[in-house]
């Protein structure tokens, strides 16, 4: 079972009383139902691949309405073969769907009026019915977090934000294909949505995955730290030893302070610079700060790229006049 059946699952065995039943209901069968007429008659349906949902349906709608539904049992003839759970209503459909605000005068909304979404209760219930007939929400084991709910309407996608928002969890929308997603990434706002469905034993296996997951991406985040300050000194600790052999080669004369340094580095070709200065205090009994080192070294720099410069410079002529020989 995906975690999103777990999910719904869960949901599914919570109670309602009669607002947050009507407002769960006009939500999934805006999401999923149709009406349906001939010469007979008309009639509403409504059909999931998820059984508890269905059974969930059932028991709103015989609370509610007291009315005679029809329930069957469709195979799929795909891969997957999954059954289609249909439940049919013969009787009433109009009246149920203009107690649910679907039908109004004027005909058939894409939402429902705001008095039915008015209340934290109602609005909350609303946003139940949503994700159990079009929601999805990845497994916190996989590579990104990600909650969506895929509507038939922009009408209703946009209600969905604001009653998203009204929880504090922003979400934004995409169209894709037929229908318009709205989604959010947010790990913390994703536990909010669940912690706002009632799915408490999903919500804490949601939030103990994240938990870890975000622990040990957060070492390997520290990890890749270190590796990059380690090759980051190992690169400035080689530039250094450059410099002072062309000072030494050149017999440039630096201070007795500098050359502390010198020896130093000489001595430990990969200290970093605090572990520098305490290898100076050590060797030369010279108490030296952070700055103090840093400031040595760029004068050591500073003599080492002048030398540098003044060797490529007098070895430039010789190539050029070797060069004109051979030709």
């Amino acid at each position: 079972m995906s975690f999103s059946s777990e999910v719904k699952s869960e949901m599914s065995k919570l109670e309602f009383d009669s607002p947050q039943s009507r407002a769960m209901l006009s939500a999934l069968f805006l999401s999923r139902a149709s009406l349906n007429w001939n010469i007979s008659g008309t009639w509403l349906s409504f059909q999931t691949e998820n059984a508890s949902i269905a059974k969930l349906v059932f028991r709103l709608l015989k609370n509610e309405y007291k009315v005679d539904i029809q329930l069957s049992s469709i195979r799929k003839m795909n891969l997957k073969k999954n059954n289609i759970y249909r439940l049919t209503i013969r009787e009433q459909a109009s009246e149920i769907l203009e107690s649910l605000g679907i039908l109004r005068e004027g005909g058939l909304y894409n939402v429902p009026p705001y008095t039915m979404v008015r209340s934290e209760k109602n609005a909350r219930a609303f946003l139940q019915g949503l994700f159990l007939a079009a929601g999805s929400i990845n497994h916190p084991k996989t590579t990104n977090y990600h909650l969506e709910m895929n509507l038939p309407s922009q009408e209703l996608a946009d209600l969905t934000i604001k009653l998203m928002n009204r929880f504090h969890i922003p979400a934004k929308m995409t169209r894709r294909k037929a229908g318009y997603v709205v989604y959010t990434k947010a790990g913390d706002k994703i536990a909010d949505f669940l912690r706002l469905l009632g799915a408490s034993q999903s919500l804490f296996e949601f939030e103990g995955m994240r938990i870890q997951r975000d622990y040990f991406n957060q070492l390997t985040r520290l990890d890749n730290c270190e590796v990059a300050n380690e090759m980051k000194t190992q690169k400035a600790a080689g530039d250094q030893l450059e410099w002072i052999a062309l000072i030494e080669e050149s017999g440039q004369q630096v201070s007795e302070k500098v050359r502390h340094v010198m020896e130093a580095r000489k001595q430990n070709s990969e200290a970093s610079t605090v572990e520098l200065c305490a290898i100076v205090e050590e060797m030369y009994g010279e108490s030296i700060s952070k700055s103090g080192m840093k400031h040595r070294i760029a004068k050591i720099k500073e003599l080492g790229v002048e030398l540098q410069k003044k060797k490529e410079a007098q070895n430039t002529p010789e190539e050029e006049e070797s060069e004109t020989e051979n030709d």
